[in-house]
């Protein structure tokens, strides 16, 4: 099918402007200043006053499939992302079983094809003791490896300095790290536990996991990289110690080393933990007014170079626990674009910097092929936005399938009318057409 979107306002390659795309099959075949004629048979979008983005490509995302699928699945998150003008995510081993090997990694591949409403790709775990499965991954058409240098489900704290020089030494893939580290933080929470027993309080959460933690880990994952010249690309950046390992003097795409932002670092802080409570508890978790300024101020300054998700949902009723046993992480996939419109509204972001780090760069470092801009000859995937249509996140519009959002309440005034994947308009004003699926991610590599 082929679609006409007319007078759009253009947020693309740090420019706006206004123009006409005209999408053909799966791709952009035309913008244009001036009317394009098409065909009777081409579907027609008036976009006036209407602001057209690339569709945005989320690094860091957990659908919790196979295995953990009371929590979310790789349709209703995939489904939630689409209506959040996510076209494209990147999605973590830690499931269950945890993606150690080739075989399960591949399985993900092939029920994303079979489910997923938006493109794809799936992270190859890392464990202490499958080297060797790891670097067998396909750099093509894979995004990447991943190591939790931190506490996760199963079998994946990699803790071993010699695991760690082999992989950094050996492996040719982006290596996506999450850091925290646990020594550091198991001497803090037994620090706590002799105040406070089982009755720790949330808030001290981000000072168990606190910023020493990350600094010390990043900072140990840089110097890995440094030494053997790895592509490393470390995932939410949650303090400001933690911003001065990072280059912001050469442009994204040139660096060896990259770091990710997520939207709850972005948004929420430490003082949010009294109203929101096991709600915003995240790994790493949210700290300081100060640590969250000085986030956002490395994402304008390019030391951040891309913002992301960490979508990692849990059932209400697993939030609800006290806080010692409550999980981390939560949904976000529907609601990213839209906040980060909002710090639009309150002036703290452009939006050619909203593109540039949800797009433009995402698709730069892990080196995607035809995606991330709004460019003749690239995959359409295109997200229509109006910017004044104010809405309130409630339980009767939330699509994730824990049910529940850090962001209920909140009134928005912006809202995604359109998501078009590959060219498919995949979602049109509160509607999905399911009909086409997404695509799995290739790698100029």
């Amino acid at each position: 099918m082929s679609f006409l979107i007319k007078n759009a306002n253009i947020v693309n390659e740090n420019k706006i402007f206004r123009a006409n795309v005209y999408v053909e099959g799966e791709y952009i075949k035309t913008i244009s200043e001036n009317e394009i004629l098409v065909s009777s048979s081409t579907k027609s979008i008036d976009a006036t006053g209407q602001y057209l983005l690339p569709g945005l490509i989320d690094d860091q995302v957990h659908f919790r499939e196979p295995g953990l699928t009371h929590k979310a699945d790789i349709y209703t998150e995939a489904k939630a992302a689409v209506a959040g003008g996510i076209t494209s995510f990147m999605e973590m081993p830690n499931t269950v079983p945890n993606t150690l090997t080739q075989e399960l990694l591949e399985q993900k591949y092939q029920r994303a094809a079979e489910t997923s409403l938006a493109n794809f790709s799936f992270y190859m775990g890392v464990s202490n003791d499958n080297i060797k499965e790891v670097l067998k991954t396909n750099p093509a058409n894979v995004c990447g490896v991943k190591v939790f240098m931190g506490s996760s489900t199963g079998n994946m704290l990699v803790d071993k300095k010699q695991v760690l020089e082999a992989l950094f030494s050996e492996c040719k893939l982006l290596i996506a790290t999450h850091c925290e580290d646990e020594h550091t933080i198991r001497e803090n929470f037994q620090q706590f536990k002799m105040q406070y027993g089982d009755a720790i309080p949330l808030s001290a959460h981000p000072l168990i996991r606190s910023t020493d933690a990350c600094y010390k880990s990043s900072a140990f994952a840089v110097e890995l990289a440094t030494k053997y010249n790895s592509r490393l690309h470390i995932l939410h950046i949650s303090t400001e110690k933690e911003l001065s390992l990072f280059r912001n003097d050469v442009p994204s795409s040139q660096k060896n080393i990259t770091a990710e932002a997520c939207i709850h670092h972005l948004w929420f802080s430490d003082e949010d933990y009294e109203k929101k409570g096991n709600f915003i508890k995240w790994n790493p978790a949210i700290k300081t007014k100060n640590d969250r300024e000085a986030i956002l101020n490395g994402v304008l300054n390019g030391t951040i170079d891309v913002i992301a998700t960490d979508h990692a949902p849990h059932t209400k009723e697993e939030k609800e626990q006290p806080s010692l046993k409550a999980p981390s992480g939560g949904p976000l996939v529907q609601h990213a674009l839209v906040a980060l419109l909002e710090l639009y509204h309150q002036q703290k972001i452009s939006l050619e910097k909203v593109v540039e780090k949800t797009a433009h760069t995402p698709s730069e470092i892990f080196k995607i092929e035809n995606r991330g801009y709004i460019r003749e000859g690239f995959f359409a995937d295109l997200v229509l936005v109006n910017l004044q249509d104010p809405w309130q996140v409630n339980k009767s519009n939330i699509l994730y399938k824990c049910a529940w959002s850090p962001f209920e309440g909140n009134t928005f005034h912006s809202k995604i009318t359109h998501t078009f994947v590959n060219g498919h308009l995949a979602y049109e004003k509160g509607y999905f057409n399911e009909s086409q699926k997404g695509k799995r991610l290739l790698f100029k590599r």
